[in-house]
């Protein structure tokens, strides 16, 4: 039997309270917005370690909801964190987890010829697929970018429908090793991934494994910096604020197309501004706010 705690606090409260009901011992946490689906929702786009100084981290009311495998008694550590607080407590009964959270990872079209595949549907799927078509199998992991989202799933569809055949590739900021992998599987010549979180380098390098593209490179920025290497298209999916800072750099290693994403629609006149003195940038793609912009530096489409 599980207990699960569910308390609502406001967002200069939210972190400190997860951390330490985090510390009391619990087996899994959920951070939600206490307002969701009501007129006073308010969507906060990417992760809150990564978002601008001005962007909020937390909603204005926050829905924490922690979960404990004991009963939880008025001296537990954790109910002594919320004794002041509006809170509830309901026992769960214990559920296969496994199956419950696959249930919510169905394939994802990119486009008719392009898939992303987790591997319990991996077997099934492929006896219906168009025979030219490519499937990348990955699984909900560490690492962000599973397809699903509007930023990864616009870079998907660059490259599944723009990226020349043989071409030189950069993914800066990897992730999960999504769209390394896609433009290996789709005729890349040679792909580099790079990204500042060791584990999303060791998750990218497994999945690049799992999709049999083992020639793939993928690293940390310090050793990407020793290297001179420019390649045709460069693609990265990060959020607005790094994507500025990054400008020369990604410029500099690109004599084709630069795709950019992790923007929001409201942010695409700042990152024009931030690259035009290396390249000039276009909306190519917009969805659900966010949008993809693309710069080019050759003939190539």
């Amino acid at each position: 039997m599980l207990y699960a705690l569910t308390v609502i606090v406001p967002g200069s409260e939210a972190e400190t309270l997860f951390k330490a009901l985090d510390e009391a011992d619990s087996c899994g946490l959920l951070l939600e917005d206490a307002d969701e689906g009501q007129e006073n929702e308010s969507p906060i786009f990417g992760e809150p370690s990564q978002l601008p100084a001005d962007e909020p981290r937390y909603w204005a009311r926050n829905k924490i909801k922690a979960y404990f495998d004991v009963a939880l008694t008025p001296q537990h550590p954790a109910m002594q964190l919320v004794q002041h607080l509006p809170h509830t407590v309901e026992a769960v009964q214990q559920e296969d987890w496994v199956s419950k959270t696959q249930a919510q990872f169905d394939p994802i079209e990119i486009t008719p010829r392009l898939w992303i595949v987790p591997s319990w549907h991996r077997e099934q799927l492929h006896k219906t697929l168009r025979k030219d078509a490519v499937s990348i199998q990955l699984d909900p992991g560490l690492a962000f970018g599973t397809g699903s989202h509007p930023t990864t799933k616009m870079c998907l569809q660059w490259l599944a429908s723009h990226m020349p055949a043989g071409a030189t590739v950069l993914d800066y900021g990897c992730g999960s090793g999504i769209l390394a992998i896609t433009a290996q599987k789709l005729g890349a010549s040679q792909v580099t991934g790079i990204d500042i979180d060791p584990q999303a380098v060791t998750a990218a390098r497994q999945n690049a494994l799992i999709n049999d593209c083992p020639q793939i490179y993928f690293g940390l920025p310090e050793m990407f910096a020793q290297q001179t290497q420019t390649f045709e298209v460069v693609v990265a999916n990060i959020l607005a604020s790094p994507l500025k800072v990054l400008a020369s750099l990604l410029a500099a290693r690109t004599t084709g197309a630069l795709i950019l994403s992790g923007i929001l629609e409201r942010q695409v006149e700042e990152l024009t501004t931030a690259y035009a003195p290396y390249i000039a940038l276009k909306v190519w793609a917009q969805d659900q706010g966010w949008a993809c912009m693309v710069g080019q530096r050759s003939e190539n489409p």
